[in-house]
């Protein structure tokens, strides 16, 4: 019988943990250890598997982390898979850690990790402020929740669709904690590997035009059935597409209870005739068609997330933290602009906004056009009047409620909208004779 002290443990007490204490420490001395620079930090590299393209998840998750010291008054992170540390030394810098756990499986980046994190002052017994451990993370996650030591923060930042992570990262996380997950599966996402995407995540994924989209609520949706498993829920605060990999990011809040009557969880479906989707609750299994063609034209995925993928109010903080830093400015070539990113995803927000996006490539194909501009259609769908139903002398007089529109920013010439098809169809070929009038006038 373990008896555990009520108090969380220090980080010294795991530092000198004998089962986690690496048996072969190795100083990684490599000629090809290149230099770079972050956000003003300054970094080595070494072998590891380092993409400067995923500054931007970087960010996200150092603005997430620093909100969370700002409103809790500390902040302890978990980076389970760190690399060559660089999340790790920013989660210390910028959001000002009070302590980090940083570990890579592969023991021969511990040399590059420990010389990136010696940039700020390891100190000792419970005034440490990190410690490089390198094992396999469910090992780290699962001997951290045995000894009762819980962070407010666990990044995993995995490749593939290695889903393992999430039940042993959510036990030693602090109730209320955040949990950064990561899926690079875009096969899986893509519908091309339907039971790989069932194993994974439980979901039987087939091909939509929104695909990337669905990697996200693919990833959070498995994230809610683990969760349920251990008496939890999980909410996502923001939720991060990039092309390069591709790389899949969730920001999750987790917390105790189950989700009430499994609400944004269950079934998506897209019909190729009419191009529509729609929603569908366990309950309306074996009764999911299309008013357009019943269900010869329709396909199914799920069960996954169906709800939003973002937290409008929390994105602000983000937006106003990132002004605050610097990072809401002119995009220089050397930085990612986190300020324009933010604003997109908190259009996206918008909760009249259902589920994945249009592509005005297929709205060009349907209507046999070459493909509008995207700005002009998004300000003429605004302007357009939603049909009214005519059930009260009141809702009559409510004045009529355009269209809800944003740009995606999981795809550039893509539209996030509650506009059908049909009429996104009928609005291109309007704007299209329009601009056929306007040359044969001049």
């Amino acid at each position: 019988m373990f008896v555990f002290a009520p108090r969380t443990l220090s980080p010294s007490l795991f530092f000198h943990n004998p089962i986690l204490q690496n048996p072969k420490p190795t100083i990684n001395l490599s000629l090809k250890s290149e230099i770079q620079i972050e956000r003003g930090l300054e970094f080595e590299t070494g072998e590891s598997f380092f993409r400067r393209e995923s500054a931007a998840g970087r960010d996200l998750g150092v603005l997430a982390a620093s909100l969370y010291r700002k409103s809790k008054g500390k902040l302890r992170v978990l980076d389970g898979l760190c690399g060559c540390g660089i999340r790790s030394l920013r989660y210390l810098v910028e959001a000002e850690a009070d302590f980090v756990l940083a570990n890579d499986a592969n023991d021969e980046n511990r040399g590059v990790i420990c010389r990136n994190l010696a940039q700020v002052p390891r100190g000792f017994g419970d005034e440490r402020r990190w410690t490089v451990t390198n094992f396999e993370a469910n090992r780290v996650m699962t001997e951290c929740y045995l000894q009762r030591d819980f962070f407010d923060l666990i990044d995993v930042d995995s490749f593939g669709s290695d889903s393992s992570f999430l039940r042993s990262a959510m036990n030693a996380l602090r109730l209320g904690g955040l949990l950064y997950v990561t899926s690079t599966d875009g096969f899986s996402s893509g519908g091309h590997r339907p039971y790989h995407s069932l194993a994974a995540y439980g979901a039987y994924i087939q091909p939509m035009p929104y695909s990337n989209e669905i990697g996200l609520r693919m990833l959070i949706g498995g994230a809610v059935r683990e969760a349920s498993v251990l008496g939890y829920r999980v909410a996502p605060l923001f939720s991060y597409y990039s092309y390069h990999g591709p790389v899949f990011r969730v920001m999750l809040r987790v917390n105790r209870g189950k989700l009430p009557d499994n609400r944004n969880y269950g079934f998506i479906s897209y019909c190729h005739q009419c191009g529509n989707s729609q929603a569908f609750s366990w309950d309306e299994l074996g009764q999911i068609s299309c008013p357009c063609s019943g269900s010869k034209s329709v396909i199914v995925s799920g069960p996954l997330w169906t709800g939003p993928l973002h937290e409008a109010s929390y994105l602000t903080e983000m937006l106003n933290l990132a002004g605050a830093w610097g990072w809401a400015g002119k995009d220089t070539g050397t930085e990612t602009d986190t300020g324009k990113l933010l604003k997109q995803m908190l259009d996206e927000s918008d909760p009249r906004l259902p589920f994945g996006f249009i592509k005005l490539d297929e709205v060009a194909s349907r209507a046999k056009i070459n493909s509008p501009p995207l700005r002009i259609v998004m300000e003429t769908i605004q302007k357009e009047n939603k049909p009214r139903e005519k059930i009260s002398l009141v809702r009559e007089m409510v004045a009529q409620e355009g269209y809800a529109v944003s740009r995606s920013h999981i795809c550039s010439n893509a539209i996030k909208t509650d506009c059908p098809m049909t009429e996104c169809i009928r609005i291109a070929k309007e704007l299209q004779q329009c601009d056929s009038a306007a040359a044969v006038n001049l």
